[in-house]
């Protein structure tokens, strides 16, 4: 696998290395050892998987909060998506910060985000699929957001919204 590390700090595009013969591909999409040898999370306590019907749909910006705070490894299986994350460290040079990454089942590129990131993404096409592996276990009263179009973090998602939950358009702006 190729770790490259984000503009925020602790946060990685990781690139698995395939071994390609006429039966089509293998790799490697987690190794703890390698993980750890980067300093990373290398324990994962739960997957989810999100399926999308339509083209410009958003999820997110979610996260949670101490103490139960979320590492996630998060992968395109089905179509694409512009996946991205918001650094809420209050002590990091890049709080507020956000950067987005193409992640496709084609490239099959993962994102590695570190605790305390906000996380969403958009579809970019219709019946995307997202797999996720977890840090942490989801604590639903620990569970927070980021409006998707707050100002104040100047998100530039590449197509319109065409779809987005009521929860995550009520998330309070940022002051």
């Amino acid at each position: 696998m190729h770790f490259s590390e984000t503009i925020l700090k602790g946060a990685f595009v990781i690139e698995p290395e395939a071994h390609q013969d006429g039966r089509g591909l293998f790799a490697r999409t987690f190794c703890a050892h390698e993980f750890r040898d980067h300093s990373l999370a290398d324990r994962f306590v739960q997957c989810n998987t999100s399926w999308n019907a339509h083209r410009g749909t958003v999820r997110g910006l979610h996260y949670q909060v101490s103490p139960s705070c979320e590492v996630k490894l998060v992968r395109c299986t089905a179509g694409s998506i512009w996946d991205v994350i918001v650094d809420l460290r209050p002590d990091s040079p890049t709080y507020l910060q956000h950067c987005g990454v193409e992640l496709t089942a084609r490239n099959r590129r993962a994102l590695y985000i570190p605790e305390m990131f906000a996380h969403g993404f958009q579809t970019l096409e219709d019946g995307a699929e997202v797999f996720y592996q977890m840090g942490d276990f989801y604590a639903p009263k620990l569970a927070r957001g980021l409006r998707f179009d707050d100002p104040k973090l100047g998100i530039r998602w590449p197509l319109p919204v065409t779809s987005i939950s009521e929860k995550d358009q009520q998330w309070a702006l940022l002051q």
